[in-house]
């Protein structure tokens, strides 16, 4: 049996932690160390931008002992991931280079959308418990050091999900003045956070009720209620017990009788008051904490990879399903977006050879289609900058900011000029990779969109081959399809310039 050795590095706002990972088909995951250091980056940044010397010196000290440990494990691969506080940094860019210069490991800087994707998967590993969750509205909230990710659930299906910058560290360096002159610090976090959450009922409630929380986090959620929990299990009322006792300990009082440092028991109330104050706008009937964390999902994404798990959830859907809330938040009309995304995907999946793209790039395109009439709400003339501006303004959880840029510029430039290579990466910085992927994505959704200019769906079956040097689509439709003929000869030219082949559209009537 083919076991592989993975190790998973997690560069937090308040620590730094490893696991190694014993990853094979049989078993599936199986962690077999867990190392964690104490090192509040978060503090620096969250009050100056940027990371001090003397604290990147203990950071690179860190990681040349884990690098050190991975070898002990004889590790096959690792992925060492960074969330806020290096994101949020003025000086990341040369922090990460000096990482690899002094200890020959690579990281990672994720966005906001990235992380909490992969936290989302260290739930979805353990299948029967998430699988169960989900079927009802759930709620999954991972609160951090830097943010908080509200995600709603409902019927298996993402809804939205939302990131405020409302974390555990970021509260405490925020209020830290003011907590001493209080003598009810839960009740000054709870009116600080109090409009954000809000907004969001506001926003993405309404009438929904929510019957289950998914409590994420670090190892805080099992230190803050490893005495109350069964089977992982909370009940809204065991959980207000358990809150009553600890937002009136001294922070002495919770480092001694949860065994940690100080630091560590200065952010206990920040955490428990953002996970109260959710719970009070959601009015859950119970709270689940899973116990896993970031490393876990990106161990878990690692195994999928490369083949040696499986999961039974469809997480590209979950992107999707996310891509289509925001278009039906802007009013996009649902059937022609359906009625191009099969088109789109028809001559996509007819040409591979000719564009030699992946599966990847196809849900890019999925999602393309689904937001670039999303701009209409703001301008009719402006379509494709305003819905650019939108796509680039709004986070799609799993998308990296590559992939955001890649989408929002197909967008863009659907209906307007595509400039050529030089002329753009002056203007944006692109490099050849993605500008030859943008005008590719560009084609296919002109030509698509062009067959739908009706917004009548008039083709009902599109089959596409490639014959004789054409880009051949024979259409089944029973209705006068006299506009989209004429159309797509205006878009016949850019897509010969893109692909080197000339599209023809046949149809066949039906009836």
């Amino acid at each position: 049996m083919a076991v592989t050795t993975f190790a998973a590095v997690d560069i937090g706002s308040y620590e730094v932690c490893m696991k190694i990972f014993e990853i094979s088909k049989k078993n599936g995951l199986k962690e077999i160390n867990h190392i964690r250091y104490r090192l509040e980056l978060g503090k620096d940044v969250y009050q100056s931008g940027k990371l001090s010397h003397g604290i990147l010196e203990e950071l690179y000290q860190v990681l040349a002992g884990f690098r050190q440990c991975m070898r002990e494990y004889q590790v096959d691969d690792y992925r060492i991931c960074t969330t806020s506080a290096l994101r949020e940094a003025k000086n990341s860019p040369l922090i990460t280079d000096q990482i690899y210069r002094r200890t020959g490991l690579k990281v990672e800087v994720m966005n906001n959308s990235e992380q909490r994707f992969l936290s989302y998967k260290s739930i979805a590993a353990m299948e029967t418990g998430f699988k169960k969750m989900i079927q009802k509205t759930t709620a999954i909230l991972d609160v951090g050091g830097g943010s908080v990710q509200v995600s709603l659930f409902d019927k298996d299906a993402l809804v939205t999900t939302q990131n405020f910058k409302i974390g555990s560290l970021r509260i405490r360096e925020t209020l830290k003045t003011l907590e001493k002159e209080t003598t009810h610090y839960n009740e000054l976090v709870e009116e600080y956070i109090r409009h954000d959450l809000l907004s969001f009922q506001r926003l993405f409630l309404k009438d929904r009720e929510i019957k289950h929380v998914i409590l994420l986090g670090d190892f805080f959620t099992d230190i803050i209620f490893h005495n109350e929990i069964q089977d992982k299990i909370m009940t809204r009322s065991e959980f207000m017990n358990r809150y009553e006792v600890l937002v009136h300990k001294s922070q002495d009082a919770l480092a001694t009788e949860m065994e940690i440092p100080y630091e560590y028991a200065s952010l206990v109330v920040p955490t428990v008051v953002i996970y109260k104050s959710f719970l009070d706008i959601l009015g859950a009937e119970a709270m689940w904490t899973p116990g896993v964390s970031l490393t876990d999902g990106i161990a878990f994404e690692y195994g999928e990879s490369k083949k040696l798990i499986k999961s039974k959830h469809n997480f590209e859907n979950d992107i999707l399903v996310a891509a289509s809330n925001i278009g039906r938040r802007y009013s996009s009309e649902k059937s022609h977006i359906e009625g191009t995304t099969s088109l789109a995907l028809a001559i996509f999946d007819g040409m591979k050879k000719i564009h030699g793209l992946g599966e990847r790039e196809r849900l890019l395109l999925q999602l393309a289609v689904v937001l670039h009439d999303c701009g209409k709400y703001v301008s009719l003339d402006h379509v494709g900058e305003c819905s650019y501006h939108i796509i680039m303004s709004t986070e799609i959880i799993g998308l990296s900011n590559r992939e955001r840029s890649i989408i929002a510029n197909v967008v863009r430039y659907n209906n307007g000029a595509l400039d050529y290579y030089e002329a753009m990466r002056r203007a944006t910085g692109i490099d050849r990779d993605n500008y030859l992927l943008v005008t590719k994505l560009t084609a296919i959704l002109r030509l698509a969109n062009a067959m739908d200019r009706s917004h009548y769906q008039k083709v009902e079956n599109l089959r596409v081959v490639v014959k004789d040097g054409e880009l051949q689509m024979i259409a089944d439709s029973s209705r006068d399809f006299s506009l989209e003929m004429g159309l797509l000869r205006g878009k016949n030219e850019f897509f010969e310039e893109v692909f080197g082949i000339r599209p023809v559209l046949k149809r066949k009537r039906k009836g």
